[in-house]
């Protein structure tokens, strides 16, 4: 069983990821990909938004991956009232 298989369709669970999860969208011939994550108790961090440019394989870019990670730990400090 994988981890989206309880998930809505266009919601996927970001791998590697605990409590991330991407919503996609196709329109129009393109697709558009949101990041955010549930993880910190109440509160929902939008950690990306893009439009998926690749026309070929459906992972997320590096540079995207990479800016999401750094959002990521960026969220956790926050919600832990750390500052930066």
């Amino acid at each position: 069983m994988s981890k989206t298989d309880n998930l809505p369709p266009g919601l996927l669970g970001l791998d590697g990821s605990a409590g991330v999860l991407e919503v996609v969208e196709d329109s129009g011939g393109a697709t558009y990909r949101a990041v955010y994550t549930i993880k910190f108790g109440e509160t929902v961090y939008v950690l990306h938004c893009f439009q998926k440019k690749s026309t070929h394989g459906i992972a997320t870019p590096k540079p995207d991956m990479d800016l999401i990670r750094q959002r990521l730990k960026a969220a956790e400090a926050h919600a832990k009232g750390e500052k930066k």
